[in-house]
């Protein structure tokens, strides 16, 4: 506290998470309370406010608040208030014409769909927030703070952006992601304030062009015709694919009808490949999900799920917002016209019936947490349901089509552009772009046919620029200019820019499709059949033998390893099959050297598809070829190592070390909906196994070690979804650290989800009692020390009347508590940075770093 006047205390009084329906009447009467802490109440009303004239922050997130409190207007000294995570619908005038001294506002997670109007005579105000809400223009009051300094609009029904707005100086953060924008594109806006400025700079000063580009993206399983009805559309007439020439990896291929531009991009169906999809599958797509309709039997579930159900919750999860148009194929291989109806009539029920459950899932969670006691500390989890209740997935009507005859691939081409054309399903198809960036995406085409890039495309930045400037015919371009149009290219796929991984920020992949080939050659279903493709030409200046080429291939078999030198002679394959151009150079720079990592594995480790094997002496100089069952460490398979593939094991891990479980471990369960997304576990093991190097790794389990403490993570597949993480009960001097490594994990997770928005997850620990069903769901936490500070009391009693010891249920701070500021907990074993790393620390203690993770 402060001294006011040299003789006033000022009082900050925290009563949030109190149940509070009404003001404190003892706190009204204090005139010296500046900050009033409120937050995760039941508060519907302020009556009584007015009396706390000294207030400068006044906290009211996650109340019940339906209408603004007037009251508020009353409180002229007010500086910030928080209204966030509310049910507020309007604001009325006559608020913040009243409250001058008023710098930050913070309104997000509500149902607003305008502003007032006053609120532009808060000409202090430097902060606002009103993320996620329903917003359709950009409040004209905004235009009039000229002293705002950060404005975030994110998840708002927003179409376009006033230029006035990005002349304020003043403006230093700016984000309006996850918007419907046409003018700047999404795509733009992703770029930062800089280019937004950049963008309406050159739109002032140049012609514009309107592009109606659109993303198209065909999923499904293996052979039901995802390759002939993409060809059939782009060549406009019925084109058989054999099955030799089925799609590996992804095909980009682009198409003009009409005046709107396709990309159609193709993904391959078989298992191996859905981990790659996730990096690819971008929102504000049409997903056309095709079904082989000649396959498909209605009297097995199985088939509806795997043929449907898990590509709408996997486009769900990762897309919420997404267009998903069902084709039913192989039509003409059905028995008759009746059995193909009611395949048709089976499958659109179906759907509804999936969508309604999921809903009625949801719901049911929610009133779960509005009944207990303390829904209020529940109230993130329960705000996020809601959020998924008002996902826009759209599944259109399923079409059926036969693939050979024309007619019926017209017809369906006529049907996608009825659904672009809609502009309730796509209101921002047409985007308006400044003439430069049509000028740069039309020099680079040309360069390529040219051939003055070579023919794998990768450039570096600078060499890109000045062949532009060479080649463009328009006044000369600079870097800063050609990187924010380089950012727009990458984000609709026409070009791959990578500029957050640091060895790859200079480097340009001006054609997608061979990045895309770079990632066939690792992640392809026949990845074996092409490692006996390898010619001797190839392997000899590998340095290898036929021996090799078997060894190579048993490591893969049987522990989805992959030897360095099998990635280095697969790419020399490659570069001689599709590029004449220094293949020796462009080897080195995609597989790397001794001294180096190639630009390949950057990549693959960047998405999380693969984990580096290296040489570690001083970890284990005597480590042996990883083997399931057998303990694993970093190793030297030659020289530049090898790399493991999580999703590709099929074992799983020998229980040699974890032997059996233990009814008196400590376990945690984290429960998904409406599944754990493909290819969520894989990434989870790559980043826990970056945290922890002795461990042991299998098909959907992972065991890690640390000061003797084991750790058991595994993916479960039953009625619920989720996953276990399990340690030994430890002793009670250990207890603290077990905790550590249980959260390290959760950390991992939490960040991994954050790519899913359509992916809602819970924690819970189960009642430690034998056969008891019951469990302890984990309130919210905004940051790592709620984490910490989750244990209360001595004894935890389940529905069932089961006595549990807390401490064994959730995890337990120091008794000398951490407020919740930036300091760090006095040192330990590792620190957690923001992003959920985990790094050695001294003294083997912990030094964690506070994480806010609040809306």
């Amino acid at each position: 506290m402060a001294q006011k006047n040299g003789f006033e205390q000022e009082k900050n009084v925290d009563l949030s998470r109190k149940k509070l329906k009404a003001l404190p009447e003892n706190i009204l009467g204090d005139t010296s309370v500046v900050q009033l802490d409120l937050d995760r109440n039941k508060l519907k009303t302020l009556v009584g406010i007015e009396k706390l004239r000294n207030l400068r922050c006044l906290i009211l997130s996650k109340n019940e608040f339906s209408v603004f409190p007037q009251e508020i207007s009353l409180l002229q000294n007010l500086e910030k208030l928080y209204l966030n995570q509310n049910k507020l619908q309007v604001i009325p005038e006559g608020i913040f014409n009243q409250l001058h001294h008023l710098k930050l506002l913070k309104l997000s997670l509500n149902r607003l769909q305008d502003l007032p109007g006053d609120l532009g005579q808060c000409s202090k105000l430097q902060y606002i927030n009103v993320s996620h809400n329903l917003l359709k223009e950009i409040p004209v009051s905004f235009l009039e703070l000229r002293n705002l300094e950060e404005l975030y609009l994110e998840d708002n029904k927003l179409q376009k952006l006033p230029p006035k707005l990005f002349e304020n100086k003043a403006l230093q953060k700016f984000s309006a992601a996850r918007n419907p924008l046409s003018e700047p594109p999404d795509e733009i806006c992703a770029g930062g304030l800089k280019q937004i400025r950049s963008y309406f700079s050159q739109i002032s000063t140049s012609e514009a062009d309107y592009i109606k580009r659109v993303k198209t993206m065909f999923l499904g399983c293996s052979m039901a015709g995802k390759s002939t009805l993409c060809r059939s559309l782009k060549q406009q007439q019925a084109v058989a694919v054999e099955l030799k020439d089925r799609t590996i990896g992804i095909e980009i291929t682009e198409t003009q009808v009409k005046d709107f531009r396709f990309h159609f991009w193709d993904f391959a169906g078989q298992e191996e490949y859905y981990l790659t999809h996730h990096v690819f599958i971008t929102p504000q797509a049409l997903v056309i999900l095709v079904i082989n309709l000649a396959s498909y039997q209605i009297e097995e579930p199985d088939s509806f799920k795997k043929d449907v159900a898990f590509w709408i919750n996997n486009i769900l999860m990762r897309v919420p917002d997404s267009v998903v148009l069902p084709v039913g194929t192989h039509v003409d291989k059905c028995s008759s016209l009746e059995v193909m109806m009611a395949k048709k009539e089976d499958i659109e029920k179906r759907i509804q019936q999936m969508m309604k459950k999921m809903k009625e899932n949801i719901q049911l969670r929610m009133e779960n947490f509005s009944e207990k006691n303390d829904a209020e500390l529940f109230f993130d989890q329960s705000n996020k349901l809601n959020s998924l209740m008002d996902c826009d997935l759209q599944v259109l009507d399923l079409v059926l089509i036969d693939c050979t005859n024309i007619k019926e691939i017209k017809r369906l081409q006529n049907r996608i552009l009825e659904i672009v054309q809609n502009k309730e399903i796509f209101p921002s198809i047409e985007k308006k772009l400044p003439y430069l960036y049509k000028m740069v995406e039309s020099t680079i085409t040309d360069l390529l046919i040219r051939k003055e890039i070579p023919e794998h495309g990768i450039v570096p930045l600078g060499e890109l620029l000045d062949k532009i400037n060479e080649n463009g015919g328009f006044k000369k371009l600079i870097e800063d200019d050609l990187k924010d149009i380089l950012r727009y290219l990458h984000r609709i796929g026409i070009i791959m820019w990578y500029e957050e991984i640091s060895t790859l920020a200079k480097t340009i992949f001006v054609k997608p499709s061979f990045l895309i080939t770079l990632f066939k050659l690792i992640v392809r279903h026949d990845l074996v059949e092409q490692l006996e493709k390898i010619p001797k030409a190839v392997l000899v200046r590998e340095r290898a033998l036929e021996k090799d080429v078997h060894k190579w291939i048993r490591q893969y078999r049987s522990n989805a390893i992959l030897d360095h030198k099998a990635v280095s002679a697969l790419v020399k394959h490659l570069l001689q099959q599709v590029s004449s151009d220094g293949e020796d150079d462009i080897l080195e720079e995609i597989t790397g050297n001794r001294g180096q990592k190639g630009k390949l594995f950057n990549l693959l480790e960047h998405f999380e598809i693969c984990l580096a094997m290296k040489p570690h002496t001083s970890l284990n100089p005597n480590a042996t070829v990883f083997h399931p069952g057998r303990r694993w460490d970093y190793m030297d398979c030659h020289s530049n190592g090898a790399y493991l593939f999580p999703s590709n094991l099929r074992n799983a891990i020998s229980m040699g070390i974890w032997k059996n479980d233990k009814e008196d471990d400590i376990r945690v369960l984290v429960y998904f909906l409406p599944e754990v997304p493909q290819g969520f576990f894989a990434r989870l093991i790559i980043r826990t196994c970056s945290l922890f190097s002795p461990h042991w790794v299998g098909f959907q389990t992972c065991l890690v070690v640390s000061n003797s403490v084991e750790l058991l993570i595994k993916e479960k597949h039953e009625e619920d979804q989720f996953m276990e993480i399990r340690c030994r009960r430890p002793r009670v001097t250990d207890l603290r650290f077990t905790w550590d490594l249980i959260l390290a994990i959760i950390f991992k997770l939490k960040k991994l989800s954050e790519q899913w928005p359509g992916l809602y997850y819970s924690i819970r620990s189960p009642c430690r009692t034998k056969n008891c069903h019951e469990d302890f769901p984990w309130p919210d936490q905004d940051g790592l020390s709620d984490y910490m500070d989750m244990a209360e009391g001595e004894v935890s009693t389940c529905s069932e009347g089961h006595r549990n010891e807390t401490e064994l249920l959730f995890p337990k701070a120091e008794r000398c508590r951490r407020r919740r500021t930036k300091e760090a907990w006095s040192p330990n074993v590792y620190n957690i940075n923001a992003t959920g790393n985990i790094s050695i620390g001294t003294n083997n203690t912990i030094d964690v770093k506070d994480q806010n993770f609040d809306s």
